[in-house]
């Protein structure tokens, strides 16, 4: 849908901020300016004429506007660069990618996910952001390094993040108070997750559920894998063996055992991961399991308040993980202005603060600092916390999973739904993924 080119509110909460902001812009820069952590004047990428530049990204109604406020902010400032926006929902956007790449007319800046980043760069459709970053025009200096390399592929800038987000629990804070039950907490082992979440159904009389199945949640068995001195991925190749994923699955074969956990029926039903099939949301269970920049789309979606905590395990086993990342198109005729709005998008103090938490935590630390005071929505400042919470536990950042690593997803839930329905034993699932996986990796 074509942008809206009504009048942009300006951002900044009051004069007072927007003297800080201005303190820490310096002279007023076109969009490399913002909290980029350096004080050099930068002049904008040389153009002869006006730039229409396409930009494509998945999400909500919200996530548009909010995007779309800020891209009118660059042309603020940059009149000469106008932008072509299309966007839709996750359903089917890679789809739409991928016949954009056949026909070579992959727009100039696009959104991904760490699950196509790879893939997008070894078949170089995404554009290599190496040279700017080695000069600054690209500045990653206020990013968290961890967060920084998870944008490479074979050592090559390849992604920014626009976001920094955390696999968390999130859980029903009025129905835990009803019940007079502790909240989950970060740091919580997956024993002892488990544990709490049985009680919640012993004293709920069974009318809800502890939590969600996370048998087949990659983000949680990845998580399992490195609290363990694990990891899900070696290079190109499964990074664990059969028997710690059959330890995986016995954990949560007990949990049903115990009741922590509702029908299969109804845990299928969330398995795909859509918002308004979160069981915590339903009212099916007590906690799921989402990114934690999520948490205020789900809190529109109920009227109990949400609360929010780190998935179980020690917070060392999370990395400053991106929850989406910016890339450029390698067709792109303006590569330069591209990776400038990249820069605007992710190191600009007043970007930041028309985004938001929308996406995750802003990249930039500077940016995060700016905006902290200027965030109102109560759900949106419990995933900030969280986020500042764990920003000094955070262990070393794994490489972007591998090319093949959505299909390693698919068979990791496909097994775990067909233990959970009784058709297949722990052991016999294991070994039928583990080939199917590591042929997936090597096609």
């Amino acid at each position: 849908m074509p942008a809206a080119r009504s009048p942009l509110p300006r951002a900044g909460a009051d004069p007072g901020r927007r003297r800080v902001l201005a303190a820490l812009l310096g002279a007023p820069v076109l969009a490399t300016g913002g909290l980029t952590g350096c004080s050099e004047d930068r002049a904008a990428p040389v153009e002869t004429g006006p730039v229409e530049l396409s930009v494509f990204w998945y999400g909500g109604a919200k996530r548009a506007e909010l995007t779309e406020r800020v891209l009118r902010l660059y042309t603020d400032r940059n009149p000469r660069v106008g932008f072509r926006v299309t966007w839709q929902g996750p359903d089917g956007y890679y789809d739409r990618l991928a016949t954009q790449a056949a026909g070579g007319n992959v727009p100039d800046l696009i959104q991904l996910d760490d699950s196509m980043l790879t893939e997008y760069a070894r078949r170089e459709i995404v554009l290599d952001l190496s040279g700017h970053v080695a000069d600054h025009r690209l500045d990653l200096r206020t990013l968290p390094p961890g967060l920084a390399r998870y944008g490479q592929v074979d050592g090559r800038t390849v992604g920014v993040a626009a976001a920094q987000t955390a696999a968390a629990v999130v859980y029903d804070r009025t129905l835990l108070r009803r019940l007079r039950l502790p909240e989950p907490r970060t740091g919580m082992s997956w024993a002892e997750y488990v544990a709490w979440a049985q009680r919640v159904t012993r004293v709920g009389e069974g009318r809800v559920a502890g939590t969600m199945d996370a048998s087949g949640d990659y983000r949680a068995f990845w998580l399992w894998l490195r609290g363990q001195g694990g990891e899900f991925y070696r290079d190109r190749q499964l990074g664990f063996g059969a028997d710690a994923l059959t330890e995986w699955f016995d954990l949560w074969r007990r949990a049903r055992s115990g009741r922590a956990t509702p029908s299969a029926a109804l845990v299928e039903q969330a398995d795909g991961g859509e918002p308004a099939r979160q069981l915590v949301v339903t009212g099916a269970t007590a906690a799921s399991f989402a990114w934690s920049h999520q948490l205020p789309e789900l809190q529109r979606l109920t009227d109990a308040e949400l609360g929010l905590a780190a998935m179980p395990g020690p917070p060392e086993a999370q990395w400053p993980r991106a929850s989406m990342y910016w890339a450029a198109f390698r067709g792109t005729r303006h590569p330069s202005l591209v990776a400038d709005v990249i820069n605007f998008l992710t190191g600009n103090g007043e970007a930041g603060a028309v985004l938001g938490h929308e996406r995750g935590l802003s990249p930039s630390l500077a940016v995060r600092s700016f905006v902290e005071g200027s965030i109102t929505d109560p759900a949106q400042r419990r995933a900030a916390a969280l986020g500042t919470a764990l920003a000094s536990r955070l262990g070393p950042a794994p490489s972007p999973p591998p090319q093949g690593h959505p299909r390693v997803r698919t068979l990791l839930l496909e097994a775990a739904e067909s233990i959970r329905g009784g058709g297949t034993g722990p052991r016999a699932a294991t070994a039928r993924f583990m080939a199917q996986a590591n042929a997936a990796l090597a096609g």
